[in-house]
C-alpha cells in the first residue's frame, strides 16, 4: 500500500502531540520496515518546517526535516496539481492540494486525523487507527 501522510499526522510524531503521537509513529515504524510505503505532500515540508521552528527552533526543525526526506518519497504540487484540486468541491484548498498530489503520484490511500475534510476524496481515506488496524490485520 502507498499512502500520503496528511500534514497533521506528521506533525503528530514530530511534536509528540498526544494522544496521537503513539499510533502515528506506529505507522512510521512500518515504513521504515519497508512494510508500507509513505509519502508526504511537498507542500507538508514547508508547513512542518514553519510550525517545528515555532515550536521547537530552527535546528530541531531543519533535523526533522532531514528525518522526514530519508523516510519518506515527496508527492509533488505542480500547475496541473493545483488545477485540479481547484475543482475538486473541497471546502478546504490544502486537502484538495493534498488529494491531488497524492493521485498524481500513484498513492492508493491518504492517511488523515481528519477524513471529513476529504469526504470528496477519489481515494481511499484512513484514520491512523483505522490504517494500522488494517496493516496489522493484512499481515495476520
Amino acid at each position: 500500500m502507498k499512502v500520503l501522510f496528511d500534514t497533521n499526522v506528521v506533525l503528530d510524531v514530530l511534536l509528540a502531540r498526544q494522544p496521537h503521537a503513539d499510533v502515528a509513529a506506529q505507522l512510521f515504524v512500518l515504513i521504515d520496515n519497508g512494510r508500507l510505503s509513505g509519502a508526504i505532500c511537498a507542500t507538508t515540508v514547508t508547513t512542518v518546517h514553519y510550525i517545528a521552528t515555532k515550536s521547537v527552533g530552527r535546528q530541531q526543525a531543519r533535523h526533522h526535516l532531514h528525518e522526514l526526506l530519508e523516510l519518506f518519497d515527496i508527492a509533488a504540487v505542480d500547475r496541473n496539481v493545483l488545477g485540479k484540486a481547484l475543482d475538486l468541491g473541497f471546502d478546504d484548498f490544502e486537502d484538495a492540494v493534498l488529494h491531488e498530489a497524492a493521485a498524481a503520484s500513484g498513492m492508493t490511500a491518504i492517511v488523515t486525523r481528519n477524513t471529513k475534510d476529504f469526504a470528496h476524496a477519489t481515494l481511499p481515506v484512513f484514520d491512523p487507527h483505522e490504517l494500522l488496524a488494517a496493516l496489522l490485520a493484512a499481515s495476520d
